[in-house]
């Protein structure tokens, strides 16, 4: 799934890359589900909270906000904070999984664009050079 095209080859055509695209979304959607469910059975079980109340808490810290309910149990306490660590890490990957195609693309499309040198040190095709290669001569001094 998240296996990209090496240097040598060619960008994907625009609806693989878009199929690609859209396979990272979701599963970083899956990813977000994941956190939320854990953070909501947390909050539910040690913190009895009720469910909707366990998943606004589980949402708050994964968007970045901080709980609206203050922990009141040991467990509790400790659960959130261990939460709040994770949420952090979790949203930098997320964002990572479900960037990772674009960035990737970008930087295969720069070194695709980039200009190739042939044969070692000083050996590419620049203004000097290129009107030799197609025939030209060399323009006297």
């Amino acid at each position: 799934m998240f296996e990209f095209e090496r240097k040598s080859q060619p960008l994907l055509p625009r609806r693989q890359f878009l199929t690609r695209v859209a396979a990272s979304a979701l599963f970083g959607l899956a990813m977000v589900a994941v956190s939320l469910l854990i953070g909501m059975l947390g909050y539910h079980f040690l913190e009895k909270l009720g469910w909707l109340d366990s998943f606004l808490n589980a949402a708050m810290l994964l968007g970045g906000m901080g709980p609206l309910e203050q922990p009141k149990t040991d467990a509790g306490k400790l659960f959130a904070g261990l939460y709040s660590l994770y949420s952090g890490l979790a949203v930098l990957v997320i964002a990572g999984v479900v960037f990772a195609p674009v960035f990737h693309r970008f930087l295969h499309r720069f070194h695709l664009e980039a200009p190739q040198k042939d044969g070692g040190a000083g050996g590419g095709d620049d203004e000097k050079t290129a009107g030799r290669a197609k025939g030209k001569p060399r323009a006297k001094r």
